[in-house]
């Protein structure tokens, strides 16, 4: 191996490719090196639910003598990524964070696993999440750990894609969002999540928490890595109805476009409202960053959040409680008791209740479609704290207003559908990170990856790692 790649597990995605197409470097070395650090450190962190060396270096291989012989699929061609362990993988267990289906194992793969394969990826393993990608672990799960501080939050559902990426233990990731959980983990980690348009990735094979507010996206160290893997995975699916007929958009040309005249709306009164001093230190710096790079800033007011905050609870209890009909109650005693207590009030709620949650969901998402129509993105926050602590979060059971502050910025965005971008953008004093926002109208990905790759290439946040 090169002596130069001496931090070769923090290369981003994009880089790496690029050496492995010009046969600087080799897949079956990249995987065999990221093999030992998750062996190395993994014992501490936990983010791994599964590692498949065997399958990763046999994956290796084969992309090895495919690339020496011309056959170069692109760019995530012989790169190590991990995927969240509620996407199927054939013959392989998969038990979304839930120790019921420890020993449950496909007969084929989730879609995206199945179009990470045809890219040529290399599959290292599965990451860990809470039970059932609802909001807390499984009490006999040990949960994963922030690489930046271990008393720190790693964000949630997706919190073993979010430590993986961020301590060099995979290239890039694939993990799924309800109400934050690609956002969440980007920011508590200091990587960069992309959550797609509702439908635009496929959910075939990936368990469901709440089937018309989940999201599967890349969590990477960079906009453009994020791109790649989006532009692997996104596109129709003949096994998944909802899923939004025909091929993506070219993600990879939105990389080298910028953002010129760009129309980033800001409400300054939503992202200051009872957000932390260091957070919005972090926009300020943001939006100044978008200006001098051409975007336009302009002064808006959002749609109030605060019914959509409220009702997005017992719209994922209704949804949750569907999903686990055929294990709960039957297995109840298998159960944690958060999952539990979602599932039984989805079961307590009347038709015309959840009748009006859906009339006002309908009428958020246009309210939302409108709101796009005047800028192109909209800046906030990916939640309005500093990073928090586990002692903090050992108490949001009993603070319900501390839950609804959590999800003032993200679970809107599950309900009407939009797509997301977190970035890294600073620090606190402590040395913990955080991230921010941008939002699109649907089906916008590209305009989120233009201005995210265009941030990255005049900041170097998302270039500070938490370890050697």
């Amino acid at each position: 191996m090169n002596p130069q790649f001496t931090d070769l597990h923090y290369l981003e995605l994009t880089e790496l490719a690029a050496l492995i197409n010009t046969g600087e470097m080799s897949p079956v070395a990249v995987t065999h090196a990221q093999l030992d650090r998750i062996a190395a450190m993994d014992g501490e962190l936990n983010s791994y639910a599964l590692v498949t060396a065997d399958l990763a270096m046999a994956q290796a291989e084969a992309a090895e003598a495919e690339i020496a012989a011309g056959r170069y699929r692109g760019p995530l061609h012989g790169v190590p990524v991990a995927v969240k362990d509620l996407c199927w993988t054939e013959g392989l267990p998969t038990a979304a964070g839930m120790p019921i289906y420890k020993d449950y194992c496909p007969t084929e793969d989730a879609t995206v696993v199945r179009r990470l394969k045809n890219a040529g990826a290399v599959l290292l393993g599965k990451l860990q999440l809470t039970e059932g990608a609802y909001s807390d672990h499984h009490p006999l799960i040990t949960p994963p750990r922030n690489p930046w501080n271990t008393d720190y939050w790693p964000g949630i559902s997706s919190s073993g894609p979010g430590a993986a990426t961020a301590a060099g233990l995979c290239y890039g990731s694939l993990a799924s969002d309800t109400g934050g959980s690609i956002r969440w983990p980007s920011a508590a980690n200091g990587v960069t999540g992309l959550k797609p348009t509702w439908g635009r990735v496929s959910r075939h094979g990936v368990f469901e928490l709440a089937a018309s507010m989940d999201h599967v996206g890349p969590m990477a160290r960079s906009a453009a890595d994020a791109a790649a893997l989006l532009a692997a995975i996104a596109g129709g699916d003949p096994k998944d109805p909802t899923a939004i007929p025909g091929p993506a958009p070219d993600y990879m040309a939105a990389i080298r476009q910028g953002i010129p005249g760009m129309r980033i709306g800001v409400d300054t009164e939503w992202n200051s409202d009872d957000v932390d001093p260091a957070v919005q230190r972090v926009l300020s710096e943001a939006m100044e960053v978008f200006r001098a790079l051409g975007a336009r800033i302009v002064d808006v007011a959002f749609p109030d959040v605060a019914q959509s905050v409220a009702d997005w609870s017992p719209i994922c209890a209704v949804e949750a409680a569907t999903a686990h009909q055929a294990t709960y109650p039957v297995r109840k005693d298998e159960y944690g008791p958060v999952l539990a207590s979602v599932i039984e009030a989805g079961g307590t709620l009347s038709g015309i209740d959840y009748q009006k949650l859906l009339l006002r969901r309908l009428d958020f998402r246009g309210c939302v479609a409108t709101f796009f129509s005047a800028v192109d993105l909209l800046l906030t926050p990916a939640h309005p704290f500093a990073p928090l602590s586990l002692d903090t979060i050992q108490t949001l059971g009993a603070q319900p207003e501390l839950i609804l502050k959590l999800q003032r910025y993200t679970c809107p965005f599950n309900l009407s559908g939009n797509p997301t971008i977190t970035l890294p953008g600073g620090f606190t004093e402590s040395g913990l990170p955080i991230g921010f926002q941008l939002v699109s109208g649907h089906l916008n990905e590209a305009m989120l990856i233009r201005a995210g790759v265009a941030f990255q290439s005049t900041t170097a946040w998302h270039r500070r790692h938490p370890c050697a």
